[in-house]
């Protein structure tokens, strides 16, 4: 029975963890789940797996946001053939199943780390190995990574390096076949920031491997090598990948640097009080010396010297690796300009080093009194549970779009981006003028954000401030002429305004600028089948099919006849009318008086293409059921005065 209680209390530990995240399976798809899962094409289909490594493109809709990690969207793709659709529960699942491997890793790693400091106590050191997995598990922090369906590529990235460390350290008998450097590989193609694995192995060598080395450092390098190989060749394929549109951020590099500092303190504050955890945070890059950067700065001094003078003793070496862990973690993100200063995911791959270093500084602390075994596990107990309640909390804010961006408003009110996800959450219930005035607010902390300008000029639109909406549609083409979805979001309300060929003009600019976005292909296909240009909209039918086989809509517009609205109808006969089709513009208005026998304004159009044709008694017969049918409808007594005149001139003079 004691042989196996390890793993017994390991899968206590997984038992837990399970139930901590039992309320969020069906927790919806946010933020960036947005253009890389829902509106993304081409994880609907599993034919498209070759894609996915060899096209970058197919990572998003966006292309700022396009880059290189096939086996994210693999999975991705895996899921939705699963679920057969978006159904958010097994997205989590296949999340949290290689999350629980993780943590079965971490346990395995941490106690072979612990060993090798101190193997007089090997159950010590399992408890305590135990204990940081399960502090890790059920720490809210770590929610915020689980939750969020895209950032797998964080859980990825993380599992990948535990198990070339697990499978370096547990089975140095087969270093030799470089099985450990397959997970760090697969890692790398999932996210970047898997490219510190060589220098946590580099710094794991020379702390417990070759300390008795005068020559450590260079024989620590040696066996480090290859996995700076593969790294340094998976990174250079990565660069390669990567679409020239990535565009990860428009901060200056000197202010996003100097803010890093600061950013590493608020996440080693996190693990002890995860009291600011929010999906996007208000934190503004420094622009100049403050009090924030210079704390920042001398706690990075003193992580820096903690890691130097823990790494003098072998039973203080895991404090050393842990905090050169917790670092490193932090380089890639901290050096590599991205789009916000920071985010909380990013405390994922550099808690599993943090945690290691606090847990083993606690146990060697708490070994200079003496405490009851008894009283300890009720403390460590309590403490767990505290930070699994915190956890059931986070999944409950991230249950759907509204408690979300609640949150977020609630804990970064200057944030311009939470401001208008949650306008566009009010927006979405019905509430027009709750969502314009949080859009105004998000206007102040965001002046120049053309997404913000675009939602604007939609809900101004839905107010009837037509004007205002025409400002603001014009503002966000002005802030990004090669964005393509301001132009969807105004060819959308100039469909729904009637105005077709102004419509068309945008949808087929955004469709240019961005085919991967179906959403705009429907709305194109839409446009051109109102218009009566069946044979454009069924080529962009086509184009839909090239991108998402198997389309419905696309298929139902070939298979069959365009099913045309009355309004459909009576813009064709207008926009023949103005063509000078005249003909083919009373055949549409009589189209449109099949479905509407009482349309005053059918009989009008076919009016003026009588009177354009010279038909002056046919146009005064229809222009006056156009008035029987609606008295006062000023354009049909124009076009009855204009026949009826047109029709005297014909008249020879009386004798």
């Amino acid at each position: 029975m004691l042989k196996n209680k390890p793993a017994l209390l390991l899968l206590a530990v997984l038992v837990a963890v399970t139930l901590a995240y039992a309320n969020h399976f069906q927790n919806g798809f946010h933020f960036d789940d947005a253009h890389t899962v829902v509106d993304n094409p081409y994880i609907r289909s599993l034919a498209n797996l070759p894609r996915f490594f060899t096209d970058p493109t197919t990572f998003s809709v966006l292309p700022a946001n396009r880059t290189w990690r096939p086996l994210v969207s693999a999975s991705l793709a895996f899921d939705y053939w699963l679920g057969n659709g978006y159904i958010p529960g097994f997205f989590h699942l296949s999340t949290f199943l290689i999350f629980l491997g993780q943590l079965a890793l971490m346990a395995g790693l941490f106690t072979a780390i612990l060993n090798r400091a101190a193997p007089e106590a090997p159950e010590r050191n399992q408890l305590a190995a135990l204990f940081a997995t399960a502090w890790y598990g059920l720490h809210p922090a770590i929610a915020e990574t689980v939750n969020y369906v895209i950032q797998r590529g964080d859980i990825f990235a993380a599992i990948g390096i535990v198990a070339a460390f697990y499978l370096y350290v547990k089975f140095p008998e087969r270093r030799r076949q470089f099985l450990y450097l397959i997970p760090f590989a697969l890692a790398l193609l999932c996210k970047p920031p898997a490219l510190i694995f060589p220098l946590l192995l580099l710094a794991y060598v020379y702390l417990f491997e070759e300390d008795e080395n005068p020559r450590r450092l260079a024989v620590s390098a040696v066996k480090a090598a290859p996995a700076f190989v593969v790294c340094v060749l998976l990174l250079l394929l990565q660069s390669w990948m990567t679409p020239k549109s990535f565009t990860p951020s428009i901060i200056s590099a000197f202010s996003y640097r100097m803010t890093q500092p600061y950013v590493w303190l608020r996440y080693f504050g996190a693990l002890f009080l995860p009291i600011h955890l929010n999906v996007d945070t208000d934190l503004s890059p420094f622009n100049e010396v403050n009090g924030p950067m210079i704390a920042g700065l001398f706690f990075v001094a003193l992580l820096i010297a903690a890691i130097w003078f823990t790494s003098k003793s072998k039973l203080l070496r895991p404090i050393s690796f842990g905090l050169f862990w917790f670092c490193v973690a932090q380089l890639p993100t901290s050096l590599y300009l991205l789009s916000e200063v920071e985010n909380d995911h990013r405390m994922y791959l550099a808690f599993v080093g943090l945690v290691l270093a606090v847990v083993w500084s606690l146990v060697l602390l708490l070994q200079l009194f003496s405490f009851s075994r008894k009283w300890l596990t009720i403390l460590a107990l309590v403490m767990l549970g505290l930070y699994a309640q915190g956890t059931v909390a986070r999944n409950r804010v991230w249950r759907d779009d509204e408690t979300l961006w609640k949150d977020d408003v609630e804990k970064s009110p200057r944030n311009g981006r939470g401001l208008m996800n949650y306008g566009l959450v009010l927006m979405g219930r019905g509430d027009g003028i709750g969502a314009r005035e949080i859009f105004l607010r998000a206007l102040v902390e965001t002046p120049n954000y053309a997404i913000l300008e675009t939602n604007l000029g939609i809900v101004s639109n839905l107010l009837g401030y037509h004007a205002e909406a025409e400002r603001h549609f014009a503002r966000a083409l002005a802030l990004t002429p090669n964005a393509d979805e301001p132009r969807f979001h105004y060819a959308r309300v100039l469909f729904q305004q009637r105005r077709l060929q102004e419509a068309r003009d945008q949808a087929q600019s955004a469709v240019q600028l961005n085919p991967s976005r179906l959403g705009t292909q429907y709305l194109l296909m839409q446009v051109d089948a109102s218009l009566g240009e069946d044979a454009a909209a069924q080529a962009v039918a086509q184009e839909i099919l090239r991108i998402a086989p198997g389309d419905p809509a696309a298929l139902k517009l070939l298979a069959h006849p365009v099913e045309r609205t009355v309004d459909d109808w009576l813009d064709m006969s207008l926009r023949n009318y103005q063509l000078g089709k005249y003909e083919d513009a009373k055949t549409a208005a009589r189209e449109a008086l099949k479905q509407k026998p009482d349309s005053a304004i059918a009989y009008n159009n076919i009016a003026a293409a009588d009177a354009a044709e010279k038909n002056w008694d046919e146009a005064i017969s229809n222009a006056g059921r156009a008035l029987q049918l609606k008295p006062g409808f000023q354009l049909a007594k124009n076009n009855l005065v204009w026949a009826a005149s047109e029709k005297a001139k014909l008249k020879p003079p009386t004798p």
